[in-house]
């Protein structure tokens, strides 16, 4: 199969879901684990199935290829959030053992199916290295921007180099800051979504000056989120298309932004889906092809 997504927002031709039948499973599930992955509270399996199946619709609408990852007993309520254990790129898949212990084994899943469907691995970070797939972000095909924070460190930003050498000119270090402490899930993706070639929301509290300056002296227009819609993942959002994107409702003064800049704006309920669990539209999904 077609495989490579070093974009952020080049249209997805196909896309690794997983459904909350094969990750949430129950709401007795729900009820036994939604403390140790240390949710915001425990989801409602049925508001879940509601929200999600919105989400899905806009997913099939814009995006030919749709994959679902099957139940495994490897992972657990997070593998939800397919975007995290991986990266695509042109010369296949980096699988990540990611920071959360609880999602130390993910990647395998997330490998055996892919492999089964015809896309190969370049390779995996491997201990003491540690990554996850929010803290990679695609400038452009041949520049990325890694943040360094409690969920990847420099080891599996070498690792991850040395891997991606011949597919990455640049790669550009973003130091994340503490945030709110270290069991909360600040990625880079946490700060920054690109919704167009030239335009990205981002939460600039969270943001070293240098990358905002190098963002502004590449020509992007920074959409700001303010805190309480950073807070309700307002700055999670996940391009379909150059200037097409889907994110959380509740949030209207980014969506207003959003549109105001000319970005067609999907929106879908994500109290139980995507707020509790902390992962958004971008977590939701793997692009597997990006146009």
């Amino acid at each position: 199969m077609n495989y490579g997504c070093q974009s952020m927002t080049g249209k997805i031709e196909s896309i690794l879901i997983k459904k909350p039948e094969q990750a949430f499973i129950s709401q007795e599930n729900l009820n036994g684990s939604w403390e140790k992955f240390k949710y915001f509270g425990c989801p409602d399996y049925a508001k879940v199935l509601e929200e999600y199946a919105v989400f899905e619709k806009f997913i099939r609408e814009n995006v030919e290829h749709v994959y679902c990852l099957p139940e495994d007993a490897r992972t657990g309520l997070d593998s939800i959030y397919t975007h995290d254990p991986l990266k695509i790129t042109k010369k296949g898949a980096v699988y990540f053992p990611m920071g959360k212990e609880l999602r130390s084994r993910e990647y395998l899943a997330t490998k055996a199916y892919l492999e089964s469907i015809g896309i190969p691995t370049l390779g995996e970070i491997k201990a003491p290295g540690k990554m996850e797939g929010g803290d990679v972000l695609w400038i452009d095909e041949k520049t990325v921007a890694i943040g360094r924070g409690y969920r990847t460190n420099d080891e599996g930003i070498r690792q991850f180099k040395e891997l991606t050498k011949d597919v990455v000119e640049e790669y550009i270090i973003i130091p994340m800051p503490h945030g709110d402490g270290v069991d909360c899930c600040l990625h880079l993706m946490s700060i920054i979504s690109f919704v167009d070639t030239d335009k990205a929301v981002v939460y600039s509290k969270y943001m070293p000056v240098f990358f905002r300056e190098y963002l502004i002296e590449r020509g992007i227009r920074l959409i700001e989120c303010s805190d309480e819609e950073y807070d309700y993942l307002g700055s999670n959002v996940l391009a379909l298309e150059p200037g097409k994107c889907i994110t959380i409702a509740g949030n209207p003064d980014i969506v207003k932004k959003m549109r105001d800049a000319g970005v067609e704006v999907l929106t879908y309920e994500g109290k139980e889906v995507s707020y509790k669990g902390t992962g958004g539209p971008t977590c939701l999904t793997c692009p597997l092809k990006r146009l």
